[in-house]
């Protein structure tokens, strides 16, 4: 399978478990007047999405280890939340109609895109085995 292949499956993985999200959780809003406009919006946001958390989340786990260790690993829950804030505040910011409002929006919004998304590749692999 191909990168490009791959890269679109894992965006249209995120775009989806971000549309549900957004169905799911007031206070995460999805506008956009037309459903073709919802959908470039969310894509959007999923290329976003993905961007903050192949780059700062790893600076992150490295750099907030201890308290990894500490919490036994809860305290990802509070950071995903807040990568999914940030994510809604660089969506507006850039003038998208994806809103974020408050940390509890963000806390559940994040669940549901990890619990949906960890279902989607179990149904759809953006990779194969090379054996």
């Amino acid at each position: 399978m191909s990168n490009a292949l791959a890269l679109t499956i894992r965006v249209a993985v995120v775009a989806v478990a971000l549309w549900v999200a957004t169905a799911l959780v007031g206070g995460i809003e999805l506008g956009g007047g037309t459903t073709e406009g919802r959908i470039g919006t969310v894509i959007v946001v999923a290329i976003i999405f993905g961007l903050v958390n192949a780059v700062l989340k790893p600076l992150i786990k490295v750099v907030g280890c201890p308290l990894y260790i500490l919490t036994l690993g809860l305290v990802g829950l509070v950071v995903n939340a807040l990568l999914f804030m940030l994510v809604g505040w660089l969506s507006s910011s850039l003038g998208l109609p994806f809103t974020v409002d408050g940390f509890w929006a963000a806390f559940w919004g994040a669940i549901i895109v990890g619990v949906v998304g960890f279902v989607l590749h179990l149904v759809i692999p953006d990779r194969f085995d090379q054996r």
